[in-house]
């Protein structure tokens, strides 16, 4: 990608979290008992996304800048670890791994080997959908979405292509040694990719450093990963806004929901995508078909954790409504969204619990 594209895209990413955060805090102020304005501090350093911490406790500035660092320095490891483009000195991360497919085992932190690990219990739980490792097929699709992006000729991957990459995804050639705390892709040519799961499960992480230092009262928004701590003092939840996928509607929002204590996440075709001849193509995958998945514009999840949340609002907008509903059963406290690209809504009936009327 080009240095001007990155630079345009990180303005624009700015600029949309920050009207739609603004947005929020305002219904936050509009909808609630009168309160102090929150403590913010934001960073656009992780995950090419903008990083926001909220917080409404009364721990005073000194607290509230310790507690920001302690979630900063959470989210520059994981970026690190989780990077698949660029490696860092004295760190092995996925862009080593994935560098030294079918070559040999590499030692990793153990942070790496917890999140690899539970990737692979993602999968099976969600039989196959969320597939860390269609990192080949997926590249296909990152590389045709940036040239068109750039500037270049808008073209879909070549099938026979795409064919030949699907075939170099099978997560069983991802080896974890535990034991030995290396990680090794027996498979040279099949690519690790986590766009789907890391954000989420760093957001937690960060989540668990706010637990550990004994804080409530805050919310951390990833590039659109909320994650509530605690409730708001003195007024209960926290109201958060679903981002409309309708772009032509004048309401920014598709709904508002209340939360406490969880983490919110949404997967949307109005993001990241590319257009050839006047037809959308967006960056979530279906395994089965090798294109942009059509089930849905937008998928929602409201779960505890955030790793959690990332994950099936990824593996959901892959699948029918019917079997999303028939994942959903087997996973406790977890509730979702779906809107339809003709704008047609349905909810598990925890999820409209949460709706504000």
């Amino acid at each position: 990608m080009s240095k001007n594209r990155k630079k345009a895209m990180k303005r624009n990413t700015k600029k949309y979290i920050f009207l739609c955060f603004c947005l929020i805090l305002g219904l936050l102020a509009s909808c609630a008992p009168k309160a102090k304005e929150p403590q913010a501090r934001s960073y656009f350093d992780w995950f090419d996304t903008a990083s926001t911490v909220y917080s409404y406790a009364e721990d005073g500035e000194e607290a509230f800048l310790a507690n920001c660092k302690a979630v900063a320095a959470v989210l520059e490891d994981y970026h690190r670890l989780f990077d698949i483009y660029y490696e860092y000195s004295g760190v092995n991360n996925l862009c080593t791994v994935n560098r030294n497919a079918g070559k040999a085992p590499v030692k990793v932190d153990v942070k790496l080997i917890d999140f690899l690990e539970y990737a692979k219990e993602l999968y099976t739980l969600t039989g196959g959908e969320l597939n860390i490792a269609m990192g080949s097929v997926l590249l296909l699709w990152h590389n045709a979405r940036t040239e068109a992006n750039d500037g270049g000729e808008a073209l879909l991957p070549d099938p026979s292509v795409l064919s030949e990459a699907a075939e170099h995804t099978d997560i069983s050639s991802l080896i974890i040694n535990r034991e030995e705390g290396t990680v090794y892709i027996s498979d040279p040519q099949m690519r690790i990719d986590v766009g789907a799961l890391g954000k989420g499960y760093a957001v937690e992480r960060a989540a668990e450093a706010l637990y550990d230092r004994g804080v409530t009262g805050y919310v951390l928004n990833i590039g659109g990963n909320v994650r509530c701590i605690g409730e708001r003092p003195s007024v209960g939840g926290w109201i958060t806004g679903i981002t409309n996928p309708d772009k032509e509607s004048d309401e920014p929002f598709a709904c508002r929901v209340t939360l406490k204590n969880v983490s919110c996440v949404t997967s949307g075709d109005y993001e990241r995508f590319f257009t050839v001849d006047g037809k959308r193509y967006h960056h979530i995958i279906d395994k089965d078909t090798l294109m942009p998945a059509e089930h849905f514009s937008l998928v929602t999840v409201i779960t505890e954790d955030s790793g959690l949340a990332d994950g099936l609002s990824t593996a959901l907008f892959c699948m029918s409504y019917e079997d999303g509903l028939a994942l959903l059963s087997q996973i406790k406290n977890a509730e979702a969204m779906w809107i339809t690209p003709e704008g047609e809504k349905y909810m598990t009936s925890g999820f409209e619990a949460l709706l504000v009327k």
